[in-house]
């Protein structure tokens, strides 16, 4: 059975960017991550057949902590992670930086990657 295991909405304050002022100021960021399990034909109501969100969380809580000059490092970084959970064979990680430094109104800047 396909199954898919997904948590949304994880907020954090970090201080990645491309700029020297983002990074010292700071900003609102929110990530979302999907992860796609081996199979779940379980009735065992065991944690060890699926995903623990508590990991999922503290991978991106962790990533979130190291600056980067590029969202899409730090979603590379959580990717790489992930890859490495027992009974992930996919996942989708989506980055999204609130009130980007551009030039114009912009409500975020969205990075997603997948494997």
């Amino acid at each position: 059975m396909k199954t898919r295991v997904s948590i949304q909405g994880l907020k954090f304050f970090a201080y990645h960017g491309f700029y020297d002022e983002e990074r010292k100021k700071g900003n609102d960021f929110t990530c979302d991550v999907e992860v796609e399990l081996k199979s779940f034909d379980s009735l065992d109501d065991n944690i060890y057949d699926t995903v623990n969100y508590e990991d999922i969380y503290t991978i991106v809580q962790d990533e979130m902590q190291q600056t980067k000059k590029l969202i899409e490092t730090v979603a590379y970084c959580i990717m790489t992670r992930i890859r490495e959970l027992e009974n992930v064979t996919a996942a989708t990680v989506k980055i999204k930086k609130h009130n980007p430094p551009i030039n114009g109104k912009v409500e975020q800047a969205v990075v997603e990657m997948k494997f």
